[in-house]
């Protein structure tokens, strides 16, 4: 039951705002299930792409996805999630995650002035979108599969403010570009046997209808409003990040 409750609750959360939902899994897994730190992350993101699969249909089916923008991300993560779990036993990850928490800060506190950004007032930035996606694709997959999160909280914001693409569309696009990644990077958790398999069919289960209902809540939301949801949601999870000592549990 704690693990249906849990993937309700990330699910429910990641569809809504565009994530995977590791940001709310990976503690509750620690906290609530008692993995250890490894498996909770490699759990994770076994989940968060049963929450991309479902939150991106949902959002597809509103026809929020760029498709275009999804591949371009989709390749350069999987380039790197592979690498980022392998890192996950092998270095002290304190320092890497303030780092992405004061990163999240910052862009949280850009998003609500995007249509002051000169290139989104100016209808995009062209070709340069394309390499700003690459590499915060490269990125999100390289911290999908380090910290078991989908990559959402990268690849979001390089679509809102790199691509000038509307909240919604960009939510959607994020999701579905985190499908394949984090299958790859799960894929490799689950050969260093970081993945919990008792937890992890609940886990599944409760995703699914979580991701279901978030993806559809958001379509309903006006962009504004959703922004300044993703902004505050970017914040909270920077500042967790940045309090984080990079203990794992026992």
């Amino acid at each position: 039951m704690i693990g249906f409750l849990i993937g309700l609750m990330a699910g429910s959360f990641g569809a809504l705002v565009g994530l995977g939902g590791g940001v709310i899994m990976v503690p509750l897994l620690v906290g609530w299930a008692r993995l250890r730190q490894h498996k909770a992350h490699g759990t994770s993101l076994l989940a968060v792409a049963g929450t991309a699969v479902v939150g991106g249909a949902s959002y597809a089916l509103g026809g929020s996805v760029d498709y275009l923008a999804a591949l371009l991300l989709t390749i350069a993560a999987m380039l790197t999630a592979r690498l980022g779990a392998r890192f996950t036993g092998r270095l002290e990850p304190t320092m890497l995650r303030r780092i992405f928490g004061a990163f999240l800060i910052f862009t949280a506190l850009l998003l609500p002035f995007k249509h002051q950004l000169p290139h989104v007032a100016s209808g995009g930035a062209g070709a340069l979108s394309w390499l700003i996606l690459i590499v915060s694709g490269a990125i999100a997959g390289f911290l999908s599969g380090m910290l078991g999160i989908g990559g959402g909280t990268v690849m979001v914001p390089a679509l809102v403010l790199g691509a000038g693409l509307p909240q919604q569309i960009s939510q959607g696009t994020a999701l579905v570009a985190m499908i394949i990644p984090s299958l790859v990077g799960a894929f490799t958790h689950w050969r260093m046997n970081h993945i919990d398999k008792a937890i992890a069919p609940k886990l599944l289960l409760g995703i699914v209808l979580g991701a279901f209902l978030g993806g559809h809540a958001a379509l309903s939301i006006p962009e504004g409003i959703l922004r300044w949801i993703f902004a505050a949601v970017l914040i909270w999870t920077g500042v967790r990040y940045l309090r984080k000592n990079g203990g794992g549990s026992k």
